[in-house]
């Protein structure tokens, strides 16, 4: 049994995983740099531990973490998402010092974070895959053939990537010939490998995932699908659950193809299918993300798993506490991320200190935050101050929480996405459920919002609001 868990992470995910432990019964365990000794994620935890002082550096040390993790007397490491959670290298080094680790094998993640691996395995289940170059790259000069086939636009991935980064869509021999060695060095600095590939380019596709749920024993399940279209250069920032634009029998289709892609790599723990979803109803497999999402707060709320525990148990080697029959999803969540960037300035960063913060609440309103009144919002991390997740019935009620609950938040000091996601939350295409991952490109008026402010004095406002109302 596990009981004592170290989280190789940071922020609002290692708050979440915490979360999971207590009411589990399982000690917990945060590591931290210096940058983040004032961080939520080290008062919440059981022990914490410092990592040094590089501020990145530290949680990339597979092998300092996972001494952390002995030293402290803990049986099992979490990796949460970013950083570590999608490399083989930890998951290794934890079995070598019999650390359980909270995910899917050193195999899996090898496999599926590959994407050329992947296509190979996805063809070979009979997933659809979007047309593109059975392998890695070999050159510039193979780039162009391969284009020249499949038709541009294309899209030019690296084979490792992740998170919207090693990626350019190129319209032309031109683009693809200038975008080439750009893919190349960002691959190599981001992600240690220099191998890329090429994909036709699916045009203002949906971007549909679904999350799965596998076990040591054979089964494998999913909780139905995520809708992830509205996003800003490959980076997600409204989340749905389940999508309104998928009819039932396309949804059944999506959710068979995403495990049989989790049966075919024998997947373990948590993981999610990726595909695009293009104008003509096809579903092409993009990719498996093998960790926890960002976005999985909206499957919980839609189908009442608490996904961290059920890895937990997972990893424990326990059968999955549900069947697929008993998974039932029942109204809708939107997840809205709030970022500290401004969307005035091309969403330029925003850090400092946080002068003031309440999270919203009410009925169907859950927040996933690590930053509290007084927190000096560092600059070494991502840019996410807190995840709103909101759940209703009915997509109508649904989009009218998620208003609310965005006005509700109050969260000062630095500038946020907050007002831009109430200006997407009032175009025509969202409310009625209707969107595309061109959106954002789309839709370049949304950043012309004004933010209502107090009076300054509202004792002097309040008597010329009495002096007008008078005719004085």
């Amino acid at each position: 049994m596990i009981k004592k868990i170290l989280v190789a992470n940071r922020g609002e995910v290692a708050v979440r995983i915490v979360r999971a432990c207590a009411e589990m019964g399982i000690k917990s365990v945060a590591i931290y740099t210096d940058a983040d000794r004032h961080a939520l994620h080290v008062k919440k935890a059981d022990e914490s531990y410092n990592v040094g002082p590089d501020p990145v550096g530290g949680y990339l040390n597979a092998h300092r973490i996972v001494n952390v993790a002995v030293a402290a007397g803990c049986n099992a490491l979490h990796p949460g998402y970013g950083f570590l959670s999608e490399n083989p290298q930890l998951a290794e080094v934890c079995w070598r010092r019999d650390i359980v680790f909270i995910g899917p094998s050193p195999k899996a993640i090898r496999e599926m974070g590959d994407k050329t691996l992947a296509r190979e395995a996805m063809i070979k289940a009979g997933v659809p895959v979007v047309p593109g170059s059975e392998g890695n790259l070999k050159n510039v000069a193979e780039a162009v053939k391969l284009a020249k086939k499949v038709g541009y636009p294309v899209m030019l991935k690296a084979t490792s990537g992740g998170g919207g980064r090693g990626i350019r869509r190129c319209n032309s021999e031109e683009e693809l010939r200038r975008a080439y060695e750009r893919v190349v060095s960002e691959a190599t600095k981001a992600f240690g490998s220099a191998h890329v590939f090429l994909e036709k380019a699916i045009v203002n596709p949906r971007h549909i995932e679904v999350q799965v749920l596998g076990d040591k024993h054979g089964n494998v399940i999913h909780l139905f699908e995520r809708d992830c279209s509205i996003q800003r250069r490959h980076q997600k920032l409204v989340e749905v659950a389940p999508s309104p634009q998928l009819t039932e029998d396309q949804r059944q289709t999506v959710c068979a193809l995403a495990v049989r892609a989790a049966k075919t790599v024998n997947y373990e723990n948590a993981g999610t299918v990726e595909f695009l979803f293009d104008q003509e109803g096809n579903f092409y497999f993009m990719e498996m993300n093998t960790r926890l999402q960002v976005e999985h707060t909206i499957t919980e709320q839609i189908t009442g798993v608490d996904i961290v525990q059920e890895q937990i148990r997972i990893a424990e080697g326990q059968p999955l506490s549900y069947r697929q029959e008993d998974i039932q999803r029942r109204g809708y969540a939107i997840q809205f991320r709030i970022n500290a960037e401004d969307p005035k300035n091309d969403f330029l960063p925003s850090y400092g200190r946080i002068t003031r913060y309440y999270a919203p609440g009410g009925p169907g309103v859950r927040t996933d935050a690590a930053i509290y009144t007084g927190y000096d919002f560092p600059p070494h991390y991502d840019s996410m101050c807190a995840k709103l997740t909101v759940w209703a019935l009915t997509w109508e009620k649904v989009l009218a929480r998620g208003r609310r609950a965005l006005l509700d938040t109050g969260l000062h000091g630095v500038k946020t996405t907050k007002p831009y996601h109430l200006e997407i939350l009032k175009t025509p295409e969202f409310r009625e459920g209707r969107f595309d991952t061109g959106f954002i490109e789309q839709h370049p008026e949304l950043v012309n919002y004004s933010i209502r402010r107090p009076p300054a004095d509202l004792a002097a406002a309040l008597a010329a609001a009495i002096a007008a109302h008078h005719g004085l």
